[in-house]
């Protein structure tokens, strides 16, 4: 299939791509079962940060990342430090997904640092182990999943996402700044969750095996292999679909837990995998699988860049899957 699609197409999917990326009581969003008491939940509203923004323990970091398109017909990911630096929830950091939140000799866009590395990135900016850390971005909170998974894979349960990012803090005109953040550097201490991140050889062994359950987290075009953004078309076998964008309303936020609740099925103990092209959108629906309270979730970080740049990785297409509209 061709990456080349009408400007309008292109335009359109990129509001629709986040990269190119147990319910306590019905209509109350599920908090994440912790052995850590923060006083906050992992998902928290504009009005919650606006009465605790000066909290002496509490990061916030925008984890900013753009997607544009190209003249060529493709996407490309831009550094949101500029975005960040021209307006940011005061107080706020800038988490660096194309920086030092990355591996940068890896040949893949938003490679995993070593937990070494991603502990002493995230404490320059603040933050350690008697913190907490509210993470926020500009587009559907993917970015910010992002970050929120890191943190949990290396032992740190303190984390928030601001539910509807920066237009939910903007929509209350409230105030943005331009000031850099002024937070001490810290040490973060690391208590590493491998089982949080799943490899090449583990997704391979998972297309066969019908106990695991593998979710693609990209558009359901991009799933059934109308177009690609990747070198080849469709998606890994056993697979099921749930675009990232079907888990947020038209205002960014997250859907109430009943809705997502019918959105993610299956045994809630099972071992799932999520993946997209990055582990960006894929790390958006783990959060909100673990906050359903799925116990074994893992994000396929490679994804799609590094299963179809290998022939020996099957790919599949579906010509008819209506599940979800694009």
């Amino acid at each position: 299939m061709s990456s080349h699609f009408s400007n309008s197409r292109r335009l359109g999917l990129i509001a629709a791509i986040v990269f190119v990326a147990a319910c306590s009581k019905p209509g109350e969003q599920a908090e994440l079962a912790s052995s850590v008491d923060t006083g906050m939940d992992t998902l928290v509203t504009a009005e919650w940060l606006s009465e605790h923004l000066g909290d002496p323990d509490l990061v916030v970091l925008d984890c900013t990342v753009i997607v544009e398109a190209t003249e060529e017909g493709g996407f490309r990911s831009v550094n949101g430090r500029a975005n960040f630096e021209a307006g940011h929830i005061p107080t706020a950091g800038f988490a660096d997904l194309m920086g030092d939140l990355a591996d940068g000799d890896s040949p893949y866009e938003f490679a995993l640092p070593t937990p070494d590395q991603f502990a002493a990135a995230m404490g320059a900016l603040g933050v350690g182990d008697d913190t907490r850390v509210v993470l926020y971005d500009t587009y559907n909170s993917a970015w910010a999943a992002r970050v929120w998974w890191m943190l949990r894979w290396i032992g740190f349960d303190r984390a928030a996402i601001l539910d509807g990012g920066l237009n939910a803090w903007k929509a209350g005109d409230r105030p943005l700044s331009t000031e850099p953040a002024e937070h001490l550097a810290r040490t973060l201490t690391r208590a590493v969750r491998p089982q949080m991140i799943a490899g090449r050889d583990e997704v391979f062994a998972a297309t066969e095996d019908d106990a695991v359950n593998l979710i693609d987290s990209l558009p359901a075009g991009h799933y059934r292999g109308d177009w690609t953004m990747y070198g080849r078309a469709g998606h890994i076998p056993g697979a099921s679909n749930v675009p990232t964008t079907s888990t947020v309303d038209d205002s960014g936020r997250y859907l109430p837990a009943e809705q997502l609740g019918a959105i993610f099925g299956g045994d809630h103990n099972a071992r799932a995998i999520t993946y997209c092209g990055g582990g960006i959108a894929a790390a958006s629906n783990a959060f909100v699988m673990t906050r359903l309270g799925f116990t074994d979730v893992a994000v396929y970080i490679a994804s799609l860049q590094e299963w179809t740049a290998d022939p020996a990785n099957p790919m599949e297409t579906a010509t008819e899957f209506d599940e979800f509209d694009e």
